[in-house]
């Protein structure tokens, strides 16, 4: 029943986007170099979190949406959507290992929310780079597809005029970072579809999410009050 299940979901998405050939030894490598990724960006994201370092670079890493931008990249560019999904679970499980190790063993400080948080993030993640996946496919769920990791920028981008208000000073920063985010936009775009038209539609259907989860607050009920999520 499980097979004959399979093969039906299959035979829908197939036709978006057909797997890539690749050996059990080029999957391992990709993964490893996933890992490694992962554990460069953890320690990189904790050392930016260090007092004395400048602020742009802490409320680039200590916020979601450069972690939905590489974790998108990861996915559209793997083998299947199965080795996608098994990459976000290992950059995820790696990258948070080595930021709350430290945090928790180094500094003796264990933010429960936090971590709470993120191993949410952790869970779910293979699930979303399995669907990400047909993100650099054909047709319309293609297009939706990828059009969320920009909604997902666009939205937390917008929302960065009020980065550092009230008890912040560094507004200075503001055109800086959300210039940051317009890249990360600019290069989802680019490499993501297969196509100029579908750049258009993709980044209308962002344009129009945005606008909405931007209105209805979605992103502010979600995470609260937190102002970064690591």
């Amino acid at each position: 029943m499980e097979e004959g299940g399979e093969v039906l979901i299959n035979s829908l998405l197939n036709p978006i986007r057909a797997v890539k050939p690749a050996t059990t030894r080029q999957k391992v490598v990709s993964i490893l170099y996933t890992i490694l990724l992962a554990v460069i960006m953890g320690i990189a994201a904790k050392l930016v979190d260090a007092p004395g370092i400048n602020p742009i670079f802490d409320n680039i890493g200590g916020r979601l949406s450069i972690w939905v931008f590489v974790a998108t990249l990861l996915s559209v560019f793997s083998y299947s959507p199965r080795v996608a999904a098994l990459k976000a679970f290992a950059f995820f499980g790696s990258m948070l290992t080595v930021y709350y190790v430290y945090t928790v063993w180094i500094l003796h400080f264990f933010p429960a929310r936090e971590m709470l948080f993120w191993g949410i993030c952790m869970l779910i993640a293979p699930l979303c780079a399995y669907l990400m996946w047909y993100g650099r496919g054909h047709g319309l769920f293609s297009t939706i597809i990828a059009s969320l990791p920009i909604t997902v920028i666009l939205s937390e981008g917008y929302q960065l005029r009020y980065a550092y208000l009230p008890i912040h000073t560094h507004y200075y920063l503001i055109p800086f970072l959300m210039g940051i985010y317009l890249i990360m936009v600019a290069v989802l775009l680019l490499l993501v579809p297969k196509s100029s038209k579908n750049r258009v539609l993709i980044l209308t259907l962002a344009i129009i999410l945005s606008c909405i989860l931007i209105y209805l607050n979605v992103l502010g009920r979600i995470f609260g009050g937190m102002n970064g999520y690591l």
